[in-house]
C-alpha cells in the first residue's frame, strides 16, 4: 500500500457532506454575493444533483436565501445565528452600538438596530430604555418586515419587481386594522416613508407602542439597517413627534457617516423608477 493514500488520524473524523457544505459557503463573499448552481457545481468540482441537495438543504435552515432571479443563492442571515459573539464583532453592530445608547440617552427610549432577512425584520442591536415594556426585545428578535414600520423603511429602495417576487401572494398576514394587506398598499406606505426620509407608526403592530424610524445606508447608497425608538404610547402627541423624529434622523445619519468612514452622501434613497401597482 502506497503510504500516501493512508488516511492521516484526522482524516478519520471528518465528515465529508459536512466539508462541503462548509466550502459550498465560504465560495460567497463582499465582491461574489451572488452565486448559481452551476457556477458552484463548477467550482466545487462536483455534480450538480450533489450541489442542488446542498443548496436545498442549506436553503431549508436559513443559511441559503434563493435569489429573485430563481437561479443565484446568497448567504442567508442564518449565517449570523452561528454565535452572537461573531454578530457583535460586525462593524454595523459594533460602530451601531455607541449610536443607539446616544439615541437612547437624549430620547430617554428604548433604541434598536435591525436588518432585513427576506420578509423578516431581525433585531441586531439595542439599547434598552427605562421601561420593563421592552426589555423582552432580543437581538435576534423577528418582526414580518410588511406589518411593520421598520421593515416598510428596510424596504424602501427594494424595486417593485423584487418586492412581487417577495410577496407573490394575493393577501398578505394582518397583524392589526392598520396592517397593509396587499402590495399596492405597502408600496404605498414605503413610498411615503421613503419620500418623508423616515416612518412613524402608532400602534400600528402593536397596540399601545409607536414606532419611529429612520433608513441606515451603506457606502454604496444602499438601505443596509434601520434605527429606531419605542414611545410606550397608543400615540404620539404632536409637539413631542418631531423633535423625536429629528432624533432618530441624526441618529441614522450619524451611523450613515460612520459605515462610510466620511461626511454622509445622501440622506435618502434615489426615487424608486418603478410605478406604483394599480
Amino acid at each position: 500500500m502506497d503510504m500516501s493514500d493512508k488516511p492521516t488520524p484526522d482524516d478519520r473524523y471528518t465528515v465529508p457532506g459536512l466539508a462541503r457544505g462548509l466550502q459550498l459557503l465560504m465560495q460567497f463573499n463582499r465582491n461574489e454575493r451572488e452565486l448559481s448552481g452551476a457556477e458552484l457545481s463548477r467550482r466545487l468540482g462536483l455534480p450538480r444533483a450533489s450541489v442542488f441537495r446542498m443548496l436545498f438543504t442549506l436553503e431549508q435552515s436559513g443559511f441559503l436565501e434563493r435569489c429573485p432571479d430563481g437561479v443565484s443563492y446568497k448567504l442567508g442571515l442564518a449565517v449570523l445565528r452561528l454565535g452572537f459573539e461573531w454578530l457583535a464583532s460586525m462593524e454595523l453592530t459594533e460602530v451601531g452600538r455607541p449610536v443607539i445608547e446616544a439615541l437612547r440617552d437624549r430620547s430617554g427610549f428604548s433604541a434598536h438596530l435591525v436588518v432585513r432577512d427576506a420578509r423578516d425584520v431581525v433585531f441586531i442591536g439595542k439599547a434598552a430604555g427605562g421601561n420593563a415594556m421592552f426589555h423582552s426585545i432580543q437581538v435576534g428578535a423577528r418582526l414580518p418586515a410588511h406589518a411593520t414600520v421598520l421593515g416598510r423603511t428596510l424596504l424602501s429602495d427594494v424595486s417593485m419587481q423584487d418586492l412581487m417576487a417577495l410577496y407573490p401572494e394575493q393577501t398578505l398576514p394582518a397583524y392589526t386594522p392598520k396592517t397593509p394587506t396587499s402590495l399596492p398598499a405597502l408600496k404605498l406606505l414605503i413610498d411615503q416613508d421613503r419620500d418623508k426620509g423616515y416612518g412613524v407608526s402608532m400602534g400600528g403592530y402593536e397596540t399601545g407602542i409607536s414606532t419611529i424610524a429612520a433608513p441606515v445606508f451603506n457606502e454604496q447608497g444602499r438601505v443596509t439597517a434601520a434605527i429606531s425608538i419605542s414611545v410606550p404610547s397608543q400615540r404620539i402627541e404632536d409637539q413631542a413627534l418631531m423633535p423625536l423624529v429629528e432624533l432618530v434622523k441624526a441618529a441614522s445619519a450619524q451611523l450613515t457617516e460612520r459605515l462610510s468612514h466620511g461626511p454622509q452622501r445622501r440622506t435618502r434613497p434615489a426615487p424608486n423608477k418603478d410605478k406604483k401597482p394599480s
